[in-house]
C-alpha cells in the first residue's frame, strides 16, 4: 500500500470506527523521509500537485547560518549533528531536519567580527611551548648574514606602507564602545565550532539554513546535550 495522508483509518472523537466509502485518492498521497545526510551536496527535483517543484536534498554539507546579536549571515559548513529532541538515532546517522541542533565552522563569523570591530574575537588562546634542546659545547651558531639586495627591499617596503585612514579609524573605536560578547560564545570561538540550530526544511526546500544559538536557547540546549551524554555514558 501506498504512503497515504488521509484520516479515514483514524477513529472519530467518540471512539466510533469511521466506515471506508472509497479508496485513496492521489491527492492524499504521501511521499517517503528524505532523511538528508551531512556530505557532499545532492539535491532532487520532484514534480508535486499543481507543477511545483520540491527540492529533496538527499545531502548537504554548507547552510546560511544567521548571528542574530549582531546582524549578520554567513555561510559555513556544518560539521557535526550533536541533538535531536525527537530521536537520538537522527544524531547518530548526523541527519539533517528542522529544528536538529548542529555545530558549524565559525571562521567566517571570526573574520566578519574581527574585520567590523577591530578587534580579536576571543583571548582566550592555548600556549604550546616547543621542546628546547640544549646546545653541545661543539655546535656553534653561525651569524646569519642578510644579502643587500634583501635589505633594500624591506626598506622599499616599509616607505610604501599606508597610514591608516582616520575615519577608518574613528568608526572602528566608536563600534569598539558597544563590542560585546557572551562568554559562552567566546567559549566556542576559541575551538572553532559554533551551537546552530536549523530552522529550515532540508527535505522541502533543498537547504540546511538556521541561526546561533545565543543566551537562554544556548544554555537550554547545553543542558540538554550534557544529560544525553550522561545517558549514553552512564559512570
Amino acid at each position: 500500500m501506498g504512503i497515504t495522508r488521509s484520516s479515514r483509518h483514524k477513529r472519530a472523537a467518540t471512539g466510533a470506527q469511521r466506515a471506508y466509502y472509497r479508496k485513496k485518492r492521489r491527492f492524499e498521497l504521501g511521499r517517503p523521509a528524505a532523511m538528508t545526510k551531512l556530505g557532499p551536496k545532492r539535491i532532487h527535483n520532484v514534480r508535486t500537485r499543481g507543477g511545483s517543484i520540491k527540492r529533496r536534498a538527499l545531502r548537504l554539507e554548507t547552510g546560511n547560518f544567521a548571528w542574530a546579536s549582531e546582524h549578520v549571515m554567513r555561510k559555513t559548513r556544518i560539521v557535526a549533528v550533536v541533538y535531536n529532541a525527537s530521536n537520538n538515532e537522527l544524531v547518530r546517522t548526523n541527519t539533517l531536519v528542522k529544528s536538529a541542533i548542529v555545530q558549524v565552522d565559525s571562521h567566517p563569523f571570526r573574520q566578519w567580527y574581527e574585520a567590523h570591530y577591530g578587534l580579536p574575537v576571543t583571548q582566550k588562546t592555548v600556549k604550546v611551548v616547543a621542546p628546547t634542546e640544549p646546545e653541545s659545547s661543539t655546535q656553534k651558531k653561525k651569524p646569519a648574514k642578510k644579502p643587500a639586495a634583501d635589505a633594500s627591499k624591506a626598506e622599499d617596503g616599509e616607505k610604501k606602507e599606508k597610514k591608516p585612514n582616520e575615519k577608518r579609524l574613528k568608526t572602528l573605536e566608536r563600534r569598539q564602545k558597544t563590542a560585546a560578547i557572551d562568554g559562552l560564545l567566546e567559549t566556542q570561538f576559541a575551538s572553532g565550532r559554533l551551537y546552530a540550530i536549523i530552522s529550515s526544511r532540508p527535505g522541502q526546500s533543498g537547504r540546511a539554513d538556521g541561526y546561533i544559538l545565543e543566551g537562554q536557547e544556548l544554555q537550554f540546549y547545553l543542558r540538554k546535550i550534557k544529560l544525553g551524554k550522561k545517558h549514553q555514558h552512564p559512570a
